[in-house]
């Protein structure tokens, strides 16, 4: 093959490699048993990390797409635990509803009471924000213990999100999180085990916020 040839098979538009990626995704989870928010968020996910299967492992409450969608709708806020999730999440498309994405992490406030607490910044940001949290969405894409923080607020009664992503990364602590959330009445989008991370977590958010777009023309 010359090398003039080598790069004529080559796609550039960017629209183009997006909707053959998600055609391609489609013939692989044809088979799954979700319906279709559930299809749009895994489908995102998988586009993300490049990796058929993840499809099948990812879970829902009943309830997780239609909450985060109203919740959207009603110009909620994201809460993440760390920046790379915040840089992840599309806020131009977000704050057309009304919302934005909020993270802590970094502030001097945060890490002071993460020391004086003795647990991490991000779970400090999320005890920090407490009753902030009702009714808006969580995404955790790196650090379980801030999944814990909440669900430990959530048990409380101290906040109630409308949606929990609760995707930490990690072996320690991730897959033990990501089990205790599915024990809890709040909605929430999960992948079990050791795999997650902050890109899957924007990318779960991200499918809602174009959902609601599309749903709104």
């Amino acid at each position: 093959m010359t090398e003039k040839d080598c790069f004529s098979e080559i796609i550039w538009d960017p629209q183009t490699i997006e909707n053959t990626s998600m055609a391609e995704i489609e013939k692989h989870i044809g088979a799954l048993q979700l319906d279709e928010g559930q299809r749009t968020v895994v489908k995102r996910i998988v586009h993300t990390t490049g990796d058929l299967s993840l499809a099948g492992k990812v879970k829902f409450h009943p309830r997780a797409v239609e909450a985060g969608l109203a919740a959207l709708a009603a110009g909620a806020r994201v809460f993440t635990d760390v920046n790379m999730v915040r840089a992840g999440i599309n806020l131009k498309k977000l704050r057309r509803y009304g919302g934005t994405v909020c993270c802590a992490v970094h502030r001097p406030e945060v890490a002071e009471a993460a020391r004086k607490m003795g647990i991490t910044r991000s779970a400090a940001a999320m005890r920090l924000y407490g009753p902030q949290l009702n009714n808006q969405l969580v995404a955790v894409g790196n650090a379980p213990t801030a999944l814990f923080e909440v669900l430990r607020m959530v048990q409380q009664g101290t906040a109630v999100p409308a949606l929990v992503v609760g995707i930490p990364v990690g072996f320690v602590g991730a897959a033990e999180s990501k089990a205790l959330l599915t024990k809890f009445n709040v909605p929430y989008i999960t992948l079990p085990g050791t795999r997650g991370g902050s890109p899957v977590a924007a990318a779960v958010v991200n499918a809602l916020i174009y959902m609601l777009e599309e749903k709104n023309g």
